[in-house]
Order: structure tokens, then C-alpha cells, then sequence
């Protein structure tokens, strides 16, 4: 199994931390307590494994089409104001990521990236309806080869407190490309033009790179 590059730090620290309490609990416990001790850290690396885990996937880049930029759980559509870049109305697709799910975020369209920006903010439950403009995030917009453009966000949650974009304006982004990572769960929205043709529904379980949001519309 692959890991990301995100997660070094934090399993090599949590190899580290683990073996010194189990060395701990060796010296100082009665002898039941390292097994406790051994099955309740190989629960906790495995979690940490998993979440760090980059998967295999065959990626095929479809023009005109929205793909999913994270693994997760649509739990909003909705015609909505975008009021930081675009400021008129537009379809916005929320993806929750669980703790469980891949935390890479890629590219939804190729383009050229016309707009990134961080904010710093609270960390409300991300399912919370002030998130989206409260919350930590990064907001990147790609510009496709038609003209449309394509807003999405990184939201931090209650959970997750680091934000991770490799985004910058001038880049060129690639379709299933990685744009960024969000650690320990959380949430990404998407804001698509009106008269996109969506190809999801709420509650539909959605992959990275693999699903469909929407077909943009006839320019």
C-alpha cells in the first residue's frame, strides 16, 4: 500500500509515540496489560495508515464533465450566491469527507487556475450551514478551454485542522490531478454553472476521479 506524502510525519510520529507506551506498559504493568496495550495501538495505526492511504485507480480524463474532487458523501445540492468570486447564482454540489474516506482532493476539470485564496476561520461541524463561509478553507477557481469556470472549496470541520492546496493562479490544472489534501475529515464544495446537468443525488456515495458531479453546460 501506497501513503501519501502528507502522512509521514504524522505515522512516523505515531509509530514512535505507540512503541514508547507499549515499552512503558511493558515495564510497568501486569502482564495482561501489553496485549491491551499491543491491540489497542495496532487499532490506532491502522487508522492512521488507512487515512493516509493513496489508492489505485484507473483515471480517465472527460472533457466537458465535473468529476467528484474527493471520496465522500453529497450532502447538499442547491442553487445558491456565490458571494466571493463570482457573486451571482450557482449550483453548489457539498461533499462530506468521513474520517474513513481517501483525503486527496484533485482537480475536477482541467484549465488554468484564475483564483485561489486561504481563509482562516472557525471550525464548526461541517455540516454546519455557516461552514462554507465561516470555516478554515481555500477557495481555487479553474478556468475551462470553454470559458466556464468552476469554483471549489476546501472546508475545514470540527475534526480536521489542517488544509493542505497545492493550487496557485497560472497553473495549468489537469483533470484528476491532486490539488490538495485536507487531514482528518471534512468537507468540499463545488459551485457549477447554472444549467449544469447534474449526475448525482443526495446521500449518493461518491469517489474521487471516478464520479460524475455534473456536465458542464452548452457554451
Amino acid at each position: 500500500m501506497k501513503f501519501h506524502r502528507e502522512g509521514k510525519g504524522i505515522i512516523s510520529g505515531t509509530v514512535f509515540i505507540l512503541l514508547a507506551i507499549n515499552a512503558l506498559v511493558y515495564f510497568f504493568l501486569p502482564f495482561p496489560g501489553i496485549w491491551i496495550s499491543a491491540a489497542a495501538s495496532l487499532i490506532v495505526l491502522i487508522l492512521v495508515l488507512q487515512f493516509f492511504r493513496v489508492p489505485r485507480r484507473m483515471v480517465v480524463e472527460v472533457d466537458g464533465a465535473v468529476l467528484c474532487p474527493s471520496d465522500g458523501k453529497v450532502v447538499a445540492i442547491e442553487e445558491t450566491m456565490e458571494d466571493e468570486y463570482f457573486k451571482d447564482r450557482r449550483i453548489q454540489v457539498s461533499i462530506f469527507m468521513s474520517p474513513l474516506n481517501v483525503h486527496i482532493n484533485w482537480y475536477p476539470i482541467s484549465g488554468i487556475v484564475r483564483y485561489f485564496k486561504y481563509h482562516p476561520g472557525k471550525y464548526l461541524v461541517a455540516w454546519h450551514p455557516k461552514s462554507s463561509t465561516d470555516n478554515e478553507r481555500t477557495t481555487v477557481v479553474v478556468e475551462h478551454g470553454t470559458g466556464m469556470e468552476v469554483l471549489f472549496r476546501q472546508i475545514a470541520g470540527a475534526v480536521a485542522r489542517r488544509i493542505i492546496c497545492y493550487a496557485k493562479e497560472g497553473d495549468a490544472a489537469r483533470q484528476t490531478g491532486e490539488f490538495g489534501f485536507i487531514k482528518f475529515g471534512s468537507r468540499v464544495d463545488v459551485f457549477l454553472p447554472l444549467g449544469s446537468e447534474l449526475k448525482v443525488q443526495i446521500g449518493d456515495a461518491v469517489k474521487g476521479t471516478q464520479s460524475i458531479l455534473a456536465t458542464l453546460p452548452k457554451s
